[in-house]
């Protein structure tokens, strides 16, 4: 499943660990004041980890800050719309709870710019063309997301996400970090009509 290393992949590694390190510091007030909240809000725990897969398919346990409760279907909290709450779509619209996701990024586990990752039961349901998502390492942001993020269908992620794999290069990446900033703050394409967040992939005919 791994594509061929680009020079710029090295350079591109680099890149990462030296703008993950820099926000890090950058945003460490921001984001003590966001786990304060969380911890009022929603308890505990203030941060979201789940396995994820990253190059290759290979596991890796992403970080992010809590949005949702906890599942409990005897308060009648199941769906993702049940259990998202008031401040935890205000810190997804401004992009907020990503802010740990950082640490993936320094430790190598993710990129800055690339496909995001998604789910580890969604692996077995791609086409091999769709699995090349996994060439090259998840990103935080990516061409799907300054393409309409969850307002696309499945198909038109998966096209837009081997497109990157594809055309991946300095130029590219550097315009959709500009466009990201953009969309951040216009808020577009945070959900799928009908849906919290996104409905599930459940294969090629999703």
């Amino acid at each position: 499943m791994n594509a061929t290393i680009r020079p710029y992949d090295m350079v591109k590694r680099g890149i990462d660990v030296v703008v993950s390190a820099l926000a890090l510091a950058v945003t460490a007030p921001i984001q003590a004041v966001v786990a304060v909240l969380v911890r009022r809000t929603l308890g505990r725990p203030v941060l979201f980890r789940q396995q994820r897969p990253g190059r290759g398919g290979e596991p890796f346990l992403l970080i992010k800050f809590r949005t949702m409760r906890d599942a409990d279907p005897a308060r009648g909290l199941v769906s993702d719309a049940d259990r998202l709450t008031r401040f935890g779509a205000a810190l997804r619209r401004t992009s907020l709870d990503e802010l740990p996701t950082l640490w993936n990024v320094l430790r190598g586990d993710m990129s800055m710019v690339g496909p995001r990752p998604l789910l580890m039961q969604y692996l077995g349901r791609y086409t091999p063309e769709q699995a090349r998502r996994h060439e090259v390492r998840p990103g935080i942001t990516g061409l799907v997301q300054v393409s309409g993020r969850n307002s696309m269908s499945w198909e038109q992620k998966f096209a837009a996400d081997v497109e990157y794999v594809d055309q991946r290069s300095l130029a590219l990446d550097a315009r959709i970090v500009l466009r990201t900033m953009r969309v951040v703050l216009r808020r577009d394409g945070i959900s799928a009509d009908g849906d919290a967040t996104m409905p599930e992939f459940k294969g090629a005919a999703s």
